[in-house]
């Protein structure tokens, strides 16, 4: 086997075998379980490098085998696949140093990093997809072993979660399968290409293709938490802060956003599916997501359900740009994959530290916690402060992206709805920087661990880290190599095809 081929490989191996063995160890090998975590997310982050800069150089990955006549598994490295590839492989090394300090003293470690390791590598499976084939045999095995993570802490409340989760999600792959078995039958075996492969069946085809259409749309769209197929993500917080985490930023909902690029742009291709007519609906579903899970956000005061309802709203951003017609509008889709998930893996991080760290769970508690917790409450304001758009954070990028993308495309009510999510996003966000950073504290905290002033080093260093890439990519952002670049690399690719 080529290297070519054994590469792709590597990057779904390096969390899976790393996985199959943590099943097995007795919960007292701390440090053998926490070697293998990073040593297998170090070897992946090494490999999307490397395939990065080769890539890069135009060289190829891929990874196929047969299964049914006519029906191949496919890994291949493609400029979009690296982008979110180099996001959940980053991310995860981080996660995976967040959820070794969080979950030191819990019990079934052993069991919560198998299931986080395979989590990861389905993930890394959906990235690489490179036809709807293999998208979806590694989105179903997502589904599989995240429902572990969710009901990870056994209480009424995360196993009732956990219900939910497959309530949505199981009719939902079903829906995924009439698709892909539909689609199979209309087109034959074919991979993902620049400006998609759906165009020449079109003739005689249009209703069928429409359908075609609703029917991934929805069936990616309850993993991507579009209104109404939201439902189960609030109820997932549940769940501890590193599952919370791989949920929002890494994995499940920002699977969910990624397939439903895959499918606009490299199944149907983005000009033939304006010319079907279904990109003006998806741009409406869209934008009420936007908007509603704002409002929701405004209403909780438990502190991950904001941000849950947070996450329904922004990653919507990532779909609004991708069914808005244009160039800019792409960009901006693209880039706001990468800077959501690192502006909303810092506030779930954050979060999680402020309730390991002093039992904070609410909004309302959390007056006086900045001069408590500084250095969390910095990097829990530079997220926020990126969700409402405020330069020089990444959010601000994306949301310019966006906003001239849609003024590109002649939808100028799209600038209206981002213009009012960004209000909405400073109305739930403001209060709670301004509780945490000018408030007096308002009696004892509901409890502290009593280790130190902020959080423990193994909480604080990967929530400082990804606050610190939620600036620079944002200051940095035309340089060479960073997520805006290749966001034009992509898009030229998806509107020349080639």
């Amino acid at each position: 086997m080529s290297a070519q081929a054994w590469v792709p490989l590597a990057v779904v191996a390096s969390s899976l075998l790393p996985g199959l063995v943590i099943f097995l160890l007795p919960e007292d090998r701390r440090w053998l379980r926490a070697t293998l975590n990073l040593a297998g997310a170090f070897a992946k982050l090494g490999l999307v490098g490397l395939m990065l800069w080769n890539v890069g150089r135009f060289q190829e990955f891929e990874a196929r085998m047969t299964v049914l006549p006519g029906l191949d598994l496919v890994l291949r490295a493609d400029e979009l696949s690296l982008l979110f590839l180099t996001l959940s492989a980053l991310l995860w090394l981080l996660t995976t140093v967040y959820a070794i300090g969080y979950l030191e003293d819990s019990p079934h470690r052993s069991r919560f990093f198998g299931f986080f390791s395979l989590c990861v590598s389905a993930t890394a499976g959906i990235a690489l997809a490179g036809n709807l084939f293999t998208l979806f045999v590694f989105y179903e095995i997502l589904t599989l072993v995240t429902y572990p993570l969710v009901i990870h802490r056994g209480t009424p409340a995360a196993l009732a979660a956990g219900r939910t989760y497959l309530l949505y999600t199981v009719p939902a792959g079903a829906l995924l399968l009439l698709a892909v078995v539909a689609s199979q039958v209309l087109t034959g075996p074919q991979d993902f290409v620049g400006a998609g492969y759906l165009k020449p069946f079109g003739e005689g085809h249009a209703t069928t293709l429409v359908l075609l259409f609703v029917a991934l749309i929805a069936g990616f769209g309850v993993k991507a938490a579009l209104v109404p197929l939201h439902g189960w993500l609030p109820l997932a917080m549940v769940a501890p802060a590193p599952v919370s985490a791989l949920l929002h930023a890494v994995a499940v909902v920002k699977a969910g956003a990624f397939a439903i690029v895959r499918v606009v742009y490299e199944v149907f291709g983005v000009e033939f599916a304006a010319t079907l007519g279904v990109l003006t609906p998806l741009a409406v579903v869209a934008s009420v997501t936007i908007l509603y899970g704002s409002l929701r956000a405004l209403m909780q005061d438990e502190l991950k359900k904001r941000l849950a309802y947070s996450t329904v709203s922004q990653v919507s951003y990532i779909v609004l740009g991708t069914a808005l017609l244009g160039p800019i509008a792409t960009i901006g889709a693209l880039v706001h994959l990468v800077h959501q998930g690192l502006m909303k893996i810092t506030l779930f991080f954050s979060a999680g530290n402020y309730a390991e760290t002093l039992g904070v769970h609410h909004v309302s508690e959390m007056d006086g916690i900045g001069r408590r917790m500084p250095w969390t409450t910095a990097a829990f304001t530079v997220g926020a402060l990126g969700m409402i758009g405020v330069p020089p954070v990444a959010g601000f990028v994306s949301k310019l992206y966006l906003g001239a993308g849609a003024a590109q495309a002649g939808q100028w009510w799209a600038i209206g709805v981002l213009a009012g999510s960004s209000l909405l996003n400073a109305m739930y966000f403001l209060p709670v920087l301004h509780r945490a950073w000018f408030r007096p504290q308002n009696g004892p905290w509901p409890h502290e661990d009593g280790r130190g002033r902020d959080a423990r080093p193994m909480l604080l260093l990967p929530v400082l880290l990804t606050a610190l890439f939620s600036l620079g990519v944002g200051v940095l952002a035309t340089m060479p190599w960073s997520p805006l670049e290749w966001a034009h690399l992509i898009m030229r690719k998806e509107y020349v095809g080639g």
